[in-house]
């Protein structure tokens, strides 16, 4: 890990947190944090981390679980052991086999719409109106 805004800071396996956290430095998370992370650096979540609230940062990656909301103003790492829900704004995305994803992502650095015709996700609006999986046959 870089250390552009100091030293690293760590929340070492067995302990858990509760509040908000304000740093420049890059954090490494093992152990379990219910609340918000704002830093202008890097977030890790160790294998068996858990983060359970809003995460601003640069980067991340993400081998543990994280459940909120997650805004990542460059590139979001998950591993393949990573589970993900909730919210997630990137720029860049990266995602190994096996990672478990189920979130609203937003990428590019946009906002998201409020277009309920906007599509993604390989959806196809049905004459309904509504967003239905392809069917394969």
């Amino acid at each position: 890990m870089s250390e552009i805004g100091g030293q690293p800071n760590r929340i070492e396996k067995n302990t858990k947190i509760k509040g908000d956290i304000i740093s420049e430095a890059d954090f490494r998370i093992d152990g379990k944090l219910d609340g918000n992370v704002k830093t202008s650096g890097k977030v890790v979540i160790g294998k068996d981390g858990y983060i359970h609230g809003k995460v601003e940062c640069v980067n991340a990656d993400i081998e543990g679980s994280f459940n909120g909301e997650l805004l990542v103003s460059d590139l979001l790492s998950l591993k393949s052991s990573a589970i993900i829900e909730g919210t997630v704004s990137v720029s860049k995305l990266a995602v190994e086999p096996g990672a478990t994803f189920n979130a609203s992502c937003t990428m590019g650095g946009g906002k998201p719409t409020s277009n309920s015709n906007t599509n993604s996700g390989g959806f196809k609006p049905s004459m309904s109106g509504k967003n239905e999986p392809a069917k394969a046959s």
